[in-house]
């Protein structure tokens, strides 16, 4: 039952109303409003809840701000995550705009729909919107399971989220890896043409290159081991002949790196040889669209390529890869 008691002044003047809600099997709940309808609508609320068995303690979530709740996030949760940095600056951009001065009860899809204009308004692409919405939806997961505000919904799950552009199908054309291969061996820094190569053979990422240690690399079984790949799992590399002669011809160094490269450097120079060499529209990471590609046409099927290429599923490797007509009507006979 709940009880409403007017809140005054030193002057006798009422400022507010509190309220008390008690029903047997539930702690009491107090709050206070400085409007009677406002009070006993949200006893009408609270006592139906408490009926109902829906009732959960708002509490917490009452009385915490969205900016709270992303410190507690940076400092408990993403310092276990493998590569939490992306995800830090993300939610430090969170932390700058006004929906993080909002208690975490107080949040709805309408907020972070508001927020997603104003990232649309910067600039900001879909694909990028959308990793900063999957961050927050993922704080608000934690909240509710682990920090005792299992009153909240997700306000992410209530929005519309950015389209993604259709994926790349940006492959080598022409005489296009004629020209890159010419344009990195003239090239100042002496490991970009080893690694256009390789990449063009294996499928693999920048970092997994640029993260290469001789001491996973067989080259008489002609595989190499990527011990720490970006989806978490160890991944066995099949070597063709073209890029076993490429780490053949390679010095071994003495800190067991294959390459002394930064993966950032590697984007760099890349870049520079596509220029020197008149390629426009090409990036780095597309050498493994083409590489993948390339393994399909080979003949490889679906799951012998993910196992190549480390894609979990096959909408993934599906994204991924751009087969050229003319080559499949080849082999149609």
């Amino acid at each position: 039952m709940a009880t409403i008691t007017p809140r005054k002044d030193q002057d006798g003047n009422v400022i507010g109303y509190q309220v008390h809600v008690r029903k047997r099997g539930y702690p009491t709940q107090t709050k206070t409003f400085r409007r009677k309808r406002d009070a006993e609508a949200w006893a009408r609320l609270i006592e139906s809840e408490m009926e109902r068995g829906l009732w959960r303690d708002r509490s917490e979530s009452e009385s915490t701000t969205l900016e709270e709740c992303i410190q507690r996030y940076l400092a408990e949760v993403t310092p276990g995550k493998k590569n939490g940095h992306p995800e830090e600056l993300r939610l430090r951009q969170w932390l700058r705009r006004p929906i993080a001065k909002r208690f975490m009860s107080a949040i709805r899809g309408r907020d972070v729909a508001e927020t997603i204009k104003d990232m649309e308004g910067e600039g900001k692409s879909g694909n990028t919107i959308r990793l900063h919405l999957a961050v927050l939806s993922h704080l608000f997961k934690v909240a509710r399971t682990e920090w005792g505000m299992e009153a909240i919904s997700n306000p992410v799950e209530a929005v519309r989220k950015p389209k993604l552009p259709q994926g790349r199908e940006r492959r080598l054309i022409v005489d296009e890896e004629a020209r890159l291969l010419e344009a990195c061996r003239q090239d100042e820094n002496p490991d970009i043409l080893s690694i256009v190569q390789f990449a063009i053979e294996t499928a693999m990422r920048r970092a997994e290159i640029c993260g290469l240690r001789w001491e996973n690399v067989n080259l008489a079984g002609r595989v190499a081991l990527l011990p720490d790949t970006k989806n978490g799992n160890a991944r066995r590399v099949p070597l063709s002949s073209a890029a076993v002669a490429v780490l053949a011809a390679l010095p071994r160094r003495l800190d067991g790196l294959v390459w002394d490269v930064k993966a950032d450097t590697v984007t760099q120079v890349f870049a520079r040889c596509c220029e020197r060499a008149g390629i426009k529209d090409l990036h780095f990471h597309d050498l493994r669209h083409e590489a993948t590609s390339r393994l399909f046409e080979k003949g490889f099927n679906p799951m012998e390529v993910s196992a190549i290429t480390g894609h979990k599923t096959l909408q993934m490797l599906k994204r991924y890869t751009h087969l050229r007509a003319e080559d499949l009507a080849k082999r149609m006979g």
